[in-house]
């Protein structure tokens, strides 16, 4: 019998796909997305991060024991630490003071996004809100392990490409899984159907968030 890990994966797989084949991340393996749009990426999902982390610092308030509130406590970290040293780079790179970045607000997409992460966090069932962070964990891995084997010589983005490649990333994902692999277990049919609600709905909003991106979205008004 599946895991739900598998089982979600089984069930998301075709808008895995899309995401896979979406043109900002083909361009990104192949080192052609342009400098604006990477640019406007990263000011997004530098906000972006901000929100995750606390969303899975609420989780680890909320975890059931010891070690897996120590385990997403130091998720949270990563979040909030090392991934932005990497926007840190990009940022210096395109000259993007600290002031710049605080006056760029959260795109719609990005917005609807970090809206949904946080109430889900504070206001659905615990295991609920585990499998609705999984998607950023386990999405974007893939999505760096499909890069790393497309990615040309010189890409100018390959710091990122090789962050969300790396091992030690990978690792971080293995452990949430299984930690959510175990928490779903012990949940109740009813639970389980709303964590899969919650599993798809990030991983729908993953593929908004770089659509957003490529299409340099702005509020209308």
């Amino acid at each position: 019998m599946p895991t739900f890990t598998e089982e979600a994966w089984t069930r998301n797989e075709a808008l895995f796909q899309k995401t896979l084949a979406m043109p900002f991340n083909r361009e990104l393996a192949d080192g052609t997305l342009s400098a604006e749009r990477f640019r406007h990426y990263m000011i997004q999902d530098a906000h972006y991060l901000v929100a995750f982390g606390r969303a899975l610092a609420v989780a680890a308030a909320r975890a059931d024991d010891a070690d897996t509130m120590v385990q997403l406590a130091e998720a949270a970290q990563e979040a909030v630490v090392a991934e932005r040293e990497l926007h840190g780079g990009f940022m210096q790179q395109f000259g993007v003071t600290p002031k710049q970045f605080a006056a760029v607000p959260l795109s719609p997409s990005a917005e609807h996004y970090t809206s949904f992460l946080l109430a889900t966090a504070w206001g659905a069932p615990w295991p609920v809100a585990m499998a609705a962070l999984l998607p950023c964990f386990w999405i974007y891995a893939e999505v760096g392990r499909d890069a790393v084997g497309r990615s040309v010589p010189g890409n100018p983005w390959q710091a990122w490409v090789d962050t969300y490649a790396d091992e030690h990333f990978h690792g971080l994902v293995t452990r949430m899984r299984a930690t959510i692999d175990r928490i779903a277990a012990a949940s109740t049919p009813a639970v389980r159907d709303q964590m899969h609600a919650a599993y798809t709905q990030a991983a729908r909003l993953e593929w908004m968030f770089w659509d957003a991106a490529y299409r340099l979205e702005q509020w209308p008004v």
